[in-house]
């Protein structure tokens, strides 16, 4: 056999090696993920088996009784994640923007820097912060100026009724707000920075301001990458555990106002898994983890199936 055919056979057989080696860790991820759900639904199935559909629209949560009910956990979750999504994405287009087309070069790398060190904080750390720092001063200085000025306005007045206790589901957005704001304001600047300038220089030729060219250029350019940015705060909001925990006030009573103490999915993992007893109520935990398992991947699914319609609509448009 010559050199040369040695050389091939070596190359076919690095390529079969290769081929082989992909696939498995593609399939393997595909078996853990199929464990992961398996694993959950035995444990979760004693709840499943003695409340059914149930446990997803019941609020009754008592280890006393064994009674419980998860839409509580369920609405605290999603209304958080909301809430952080409603502050978090404004905020952090405003941070893009200003990175890549209005902040001088000098500035644009420290600050890019000090947002990405951001995501870096341990959640602990932002759950305490807010529990001793922001709760006290929000209670003491926004609560109370919201509930007055909001008083009276329909659909709005009694989302900010309430005692001012500093702690509550609006304090636990606004917490997440903040701890998604790097990874949302992250992914939406790298995306921004590799629109072709040509783009946006033709533009400005034409007389467009700033708003108009990110509006009708950047943005159109860049859609995929700042939805996928939104997906991972998302991700981020929906399984947040102690920074909610620690704000959230862990009341599983149903909520009348956003100031009000609620509880979420995580939360309620962390608080009581360890201390749970009886099978009832472990299962029943772990049936919330389920629930959270599910609603993050019908966020993707969701997600996915609008970037596909994005998709099309360009071809159709082109």
């Amino acid at each position: 056999m010559t050199p040369q055919e040695l050389r091939l056979k070596r190359q076919a057989l690095q390529d079969m090696v290769f081929r082989g080696s992909t696939r498995f860790f593609a399939f393997l991820v595909l078996a853990l993920l199929a464990a992961i759900i398996l694993s959950l639904i035995h444990g979760a199935w004693p709840s499943i088996q003695a409340f059914g559909i149930g446990f997803i629209t019941g609020s009754d949560w008592n280890p006393v009784t064994e009674q419980f009910g998860g839409w509580n956990s369920i609405r605290g979750t999603l209304l958080s994640s909301f809430i952080a999504l409603l502050i978090g994405i404004p905020v952090s287009f405003g941070i893009a923007i200003f990175l890549t087309e209005l902040s001088p070069a000098w500035l644009r790398r420290p600050l890019g820097i000090a947002i990405e060190l951001l995501a870096g904080v341990p959640s602990i750390i932002f759950g305490m912060w807010g529990l001793f720092i922001f709760a006290p001063w929000f209670a003491d200085n926004v609560q109370p100026w919201l509930t007055e000025h909001t008083a009276g306005i329909p659909m709005i007045g009694w989302l900010f009724q309430g005692p001012p206790m500093g702690i509550g589901m609006f304090t636990a957005g606004l917490i997440l707000s903040v701890m998604i704001i790097p990874y949302i304001a992250s992914v939406m600047r790298d995306v921004f920075e590799v629109v072709p300038p040509m783009l946006k220089e033709s533009a400005y030729g034409l007389g467009c301001t700033t708003w108009e060219v990110v509006w009708n250029v950047v943005l159109p350019y860049t859609r995929h990458g700042v939805i996928g940015g939104v997906m991972l705060g998302l991700g981020r909001a929906l399984g947040e555990t102690m920074a909610v925990t620690f704000v959230i006030g862990n009341s599983h009573k149903a909520i009348e106002s956003l100031f009000d103490p609620g509880t979420s999915i995580a939360a309620t993992l962390a608080n009581e898994f360890t201390e749970a007893t009886g099978t009832l109520h472990t299962a029943s935990l772990i049936n919330l983890g389920l629930l959270l398992f599910l609603i993050t991947f019908v966020v993707l699914v969701l997600s996915k199936l609008l970037l596909l319609k994005l998709q099309r609509g360009e071809g159709a448009h082109s």
